[in-house]
């Protein structure tokens, strides 16, 4: 697995993603840095369901859009930590209730919001198929990267992976029940949980999605593992401050 992806700046708080597929596939994700919102969301706030003044973000959705394509709109999802997937084929003014969402259209830029959660993009190497996945463990454990992956039409191999920035393996403390989850799905999973205290694992999102990925034939893995949670001033956690905002990872093909 690569971690070579690009954190190359866009505009303050927006960082490029480079992929390696044509130029066509423009893939960025945010920071929470400036933007309008005030704290406890200051500032680069992008949710819309986190009681933030409805202005302050679409002061910062604004922002947002003008450093992707000029005709690229971008679908926002009501994310429920499910196993669902939308085939966006027109943009909805309404959010899609899903936590991944794939396109095979031009100027349709796909989000997902988190805030310790994974955020997970698929690109097929022709650069004409893309998906964007919310990687929660809820969602993980429920296979969305499986259900991801088959409505491509374009085989496994030929499809590359980038995870981005999430709680990190030595902050997110989860239950045995977790642990025990994701072995009932493969044994192969327990290694990607710790043993900490009283019963307690420390579990690692991006080496779940990185096996996950594997068994299902995708190897072209890059990363920009940065931890939400131990780094305040550049990234939101909902688990260190509850009441927080929310980062956007967004891709989109351009005509």
């Amino acid at each position: 697995m690569s971690n070579s992806a690009s954190n190359s700046i866009l505009n303050s708080g927006v960082l490029n993603i480079n992929l390696p597929t044509q130029q066509r596939v423009l893939a960025v994700t945010t920071t929470r840095k400036s933007g309008y919102s005030i704290a406890p969301f200051n500032s680069f706030n992008l949710g819309d369901h986190v009681n933030d003044a409805e202005q302050k973000v679409s002061l910062n959705r604004q922002k947002l859009a003008q450093q992707l394509p000029q005709n690229c709109k971008i679908q926002w999802l009501n994310q429920v930590h499910g196993n669902e997937v939308v085939n966006v084929k027109a943009i909805s003014a309404t959010p899609l209730t899903a936590d991944a969402s794939y396109t095979d259209k031009e100027n349709i830029a796909l989000a997902v919001l988190t805030a310790d959660c994974l955020p997970i993009f698929l690109v097929n190497y022709s650069g004409s198929e893309i998906a964007a996945i919310h990687g929660g463990w809820r969602p993980l454990a429920a296979n969305i990267v499986a259900n991801t992956v088959n409505l491509f039409k374009d085989s496994p191999e030929n499809i590359t992976a980038w995870l981005g920035p999430c709680i990190g393996e030595q902050a997110f403390e989860v239950g045995i029940e977790v642990k025990q989850t994701f072995e009932n799905l493969a044994p192969s999973f327990s290694q990607a949980f710790v043993e900490h205290s009283d019963g307690k694992f420390l579990a690692n999102l991006h080496l779940l999605a990185t096996l996950q990925l594997q068994l299902l034939g995708i190897n072209n893995i890059s990363s920009l593992a940065e931890c939400t949670y131990s780094d305040q001033d550049k990234y939101f956690s909902y688990r260190r401050d509850g009441q927080t905002g929310r980062m956007a990872s967004v891709i989109c093909l351009s005509a």
